[in-house]
């Protein structure tokens, strides 16, 4: 999580947003708090739903490995609910910003005496940065997620699911 939002925030800075250095404190600290904010929310969400999906789904999961199938095979379908799960909040988000509502940097912008157009730009990038670092940090927390419960010998590990 902490990576995905310091590679996206660093990209969009300098390859972007064009901010020389990158590094300037006035546009990074703003700009990777409210990444770093919205990639959490991602990836809380995608290992909930990560280790849900196996709890739930651990029969099926025994089956699928005691019949020839791979981990991933096993795995495929709590993975894949557990990213829709994690980009969930991004996308819904993306759908209402600017109809909605007006999200926080955009209406500080106007409010500072920026032209309107100008903080829609920014707000466009910001939204598409949250979502791209939303995207990298949920899928590299649910492969995580995956690689610590199962064996590289194609072993369900569920006793590192349950409470202690």
């Amino acid at each position: 999580m902490w990576g995905s939002s310091w590679l996206v925030t660093a990209v969009g800075l300098f390859a972007v947003i064009r901010i020389h250095p990158w590094y300037e404190p006035q546009y990074a600290i703003p700009i990777l708090g409210m990444i770093l904010g919205n990639t959490l929310t991602g990836v809380s969400l995608g290992i909930e739903r990560m280790t849900q999906e196996l709890t739930s789904g651990r029969n099926t999961i025994e089956m699928i490995l005691a019949l020839g199938g791979s981990r991933w095979e096993a795995a495929q379908e709590a993975i894949r609910q557990a990213v829709r799960a994690g980009m969930i909040p991004t996308l819904n988000q993306m759908t209402v910003v600017g109809i909605v509502s007006l999200p926080g940097m955009m209406t500080g912008q106007v409010l500072a005496g920026e032209s309107p157009v100008d903080a829609v730009r920014y707000q466009i990038v910001i939204m598409f940065l949250i979502a791209a670092s939303s995207a990298l940090g949920t899928v590299g927390a649910v492969l995580l997620t995956y690689r610590r419960l199962f064996s590289r010998s194609h072993r369900f590990l569920r006793d590192r699911l349950e409470e202690r």
